[in-house]
């Protein structure tokens, strides 16, 4: 017993003794591989930033662009005002305030010109830095937007005005009532006027355009005129939603990174293979969770402060302070609030109203219904070859509905019936909200009695008077995303791939141009009509959020979602350099991202330089960290999540260098001669997905 005893012990010290041994040279091959490392640093960082100048020619060639196309316009002499002069744009809408003619068809095709001004001024609010427009010209074009849009919609009740009073006129020979559909791209107009006032016409469908209502009894028998006006575009809700710039994540020169990283690459690089074990060593502290802080903010976010660049950033103590040397977020935008109104929050904080709609959490999808019951005007009467009309300076005067009566009296609801645009997705039952002018927000009550019919796109409802009502989606729901892919197809060319809970979205890039490919849902292509068209990443971008189809993430959209989300270090450099790498290299999720924490990111590359797709093992796992980059050992079907470096590979300051090691003469020469446009489109698109964080 006591020999085996002997045995056990004299095996246990040897093992350990092996274990030590290990450990030891583990170590050693770890300090020669980061002294290595530390050597070659300030020529690698050399040697990226000098790559990183594209990202500067990209902006230089957008404001020489801007700068051409502004003189072009003035050289040309055309009938379009630029809408960024505000002489021109003044002009402009004085000149059609005074124009008489008052027929809804031209007022259409006056709004299609009206909306291509209001969305050249959106498009530079959202797409110049803060360094190439001023705080006048940001409030200027504020204002002019605000201003075409209640012109375009005083243009659309004058019209209302002038059919109404000529009702009589279209008749219709059945039910004795004036009905009209009258449509483009951008509107449908739908009015119905009671000409006989008799109750067995109180429901009515509009054919061309599948809306309907049926009527109270005593507005059937009233001298009233129900209006349904669609307008495929948003111009109720709050400017700042409607002009939502993506965020940005700020971070320093590479050259100003250098003396921050040198530790970092020094502990990581020994943490990686866990033989730092010294208890004495306080362990690096991790990022703390980030405030709630979008959620008190979101009544009293400003226009101004949505188009604001934001790192996200919202640490305490010793550690923002260690941060605040390595990002840049001198243009957060977060709005102060007293200190003492902090401490007392829990108390003092009033319940919030359940009705009002958080526009951070959905959004309005699929324009705005004006849905209105106005008073008939006297009709035009005919004598001779004259035509008589009243003419009252009172313009378009609604219908009291329900009538001013005692606060207990009750009135029948109206109900409404909608067929929902087969060019919008709605991956759920749409949110009703009806807009409150008083409160300028969207509100969910006084509505009622909801059935949506989700293969017919139609969907009925009840409200208690007549509203401007919006139908909304959950602006995540489509986030976090399944999977996604990036890979070059050719020269300065690429597809990238997101895959969501509901749809596979493909977009191509090509230069400094991006095209949606497809929308599949449940195995079929829809939005065939936004298909096929090159455009800029920020108008995709757009025109997929105005379709429903949100694969972009807003500024507080992690507080809406459980997820890991990234430091801005870790996950604005990975963009910066994949977009970099995007013409010789594909990159793809790993389930691994979940498992790296918070400051740093994992992902999947591969050298692809031919046109077929990416095969399961030529995939490679990196980490990186915004610092220090490593090839990891593991594999997607790995068991567990390790930092083991792969064997054979070395710690490098980027994924640049990092995959230089493993890479072809092609590939390289092929990532350092892309185009500056194609590389800046692809990190547009990058920056606008946040894949590596909301995957």
């Amino acid at each position: 017993m006591r020999r085996e005893q002997e045995e056990a012990k004299i095996q246990a010290e040897q093992e350990e003794a092996a274990r030590l041994e290990k450990e030891r040279l583990e170590q050693e091959k770890m300090a020669k591989l980061v002294a290595k490392a530390l050597e070659k640093r300030e020529a690698e960082l050399a040697e990226i930033n000098s790559l990183e100048q594209k990202f500067l020619s990209a902006e230089q060639w957008k404001i020489d662009y801007r700068a051409h196309a502004k003189w072009e316009h003035y050289l040309n002499c055309d009938e379009n005002p630029d809408p960024t002069v505000l002489r021109e744009i003044n002009t402009f809408m004085s000149l059609w305030r005074e124009d008489q003619n008052k027929n809804i068809k031209l007022v259409m095709e006056k709004g299609e010109q009206v909306l291509n001004l209001i969305e050249k001024l959106q498009f530079l609010l959202l797409d110049a830095s803060s360094n190439q427009i001023t705080e006048k010209e940001i409030v200027q074009y504020q204002e002019s937007i605000l201003e075409l849009q209640n012109l375009l919609h005083e243009k659309y009740n004058e019209a209302t005005e002038h059919l109404l009073k000529k009702a009589c006129m279209y008749e219709d020979s059945e039910t004795g009532n004036m009905h009209a559909v009258i449509k483009d791209k951008n509107v449908t107009f739908c009015i119905w006027v009671n000409l006989k006032k008799e109750v067995r016409f109180k429901s009515h469908v509009f054919y061309d355009a599948h809306h309907g209502f049926d009527l109270p009894e005593s507005l059937a028998v009233s001298s009233v005129a129900v209006r349904i006006l669609h307008t495929h575009y948003d111009h109720v809700s709050p400017l700042w939603l409607q002009c939502q710039s993506v965020p940005k994540l700020e971070v320093l020169d590479s050259k100003e990174l250098t003396q921050d990283s040198k530790d970092d690459v020094e502990e990581s690089g020994e943490e990686g293979n866990k033989v730092n074990e010294d208890p004495s060593m306080p362990e690096e502290p991790s990022m703390p969770a980030e405030e709630n802080t979008c959620g008190r903010r979101k009544s009293v976010v400003s226009f101004q402060e949505n188009i604001s660049s934001i790192a996200d950033v919202n640490e305490t103590g010793e550690e923002a302070e260690k941060e605040t040397e390595i990002l840049d977020i001198s243009s957060l935008s977060l709005v102060e609030e007293p200190l003492m109104q902090e401490e007392t929050s829990e108390k003092e904080e009033p319940k919030p109203d359940e009705n009002i709609v958080d526009l951070q959490q959905f959004v309005p999808v699929g324009g705005v219904y004006h849905i209105d019951a106005l008073q008939v005007p006297r009709q035009v009467k005919q004598i001779k070859d004259w035509s008589m009309v009243e003419v009252r300076d009172v313009g378009l005067e609604a219908y009291p509905y329900p009538p001013e009566e005692a606060e207990d009296a009750t009135h029948p609801p109206i109900e409404i019936t909608l067929r929902l645009s087969d060019k919008v997705m709605y991956f759920a039952t749409p949110v009703i909200a009806r807009w409150d002018p008083e409160g300028q927000q969207w509100r969910t009550d006084d509505i009622s009695s909801i059935i949506y019919e989700t293969k017919e796109k139609r969907i009925t409802f009840k409200m208690g008077a007549f509203y401007t009502i919006a139908l909304l989606q959950d602006a995540h729901i489509n986030m976090p995303y399944q999977g996604w892919e990036l890979q070059p197809t050719g020269t300065d060319e690429a597809l990238l791939i997101v895959t969501t809970v509901f749809a596979v979205i493909q977009i191509q890039i090509k230069g400094n141009q991006c095209m949606l490919s497809s929308v599949v849902v449940e195995e079929k292509q829809v939005l065939s009509h936004l298909t096929g068209k090159w455009t800029s990443p920020l108008n995709l971008r757009e025109v997929l959020k105005r379709a429903g189809v949100n694969i972009f993430p807003g500024e507080c959209s992690y507080t809406y979602l459980s997820l890991n989300k990234k430091a801005p270090i870790a996950e604005a450099k990975a963009y910066q350099q994949m977009a970099l790498l995007a013409s010789a290299f594909a990159f793809g999720r790993s389930k691994w991202n979940l498992e790296a924490g918070q400051e740093q990111v994992v992902f999947k590359v591969s050298e692809h330089l031919k046109a077929e797709s990416v095969k399961d093992k030529d995939w490679s796992l990196y980490l990186f960290n915004g610092q220090k980059a490593q090839k990891l050992k593991i594999t997607e079907s790995s068991e567990t999540f390790s930092e083991e470096i792969e064997e054979d590979s070395e710690f490098h300051s980027t994924i640049y260098h990092m995959l230089k090691d493993f890479s072809s003469k092609e590939a390289i020469d092929k990532v350092e001669t892309a185009s500056f446009l194609f590389i800046d489109a692809v990190y547009q698109l990058l920056l606008a997905t946040r894949v590596l964080t909301y995957s």
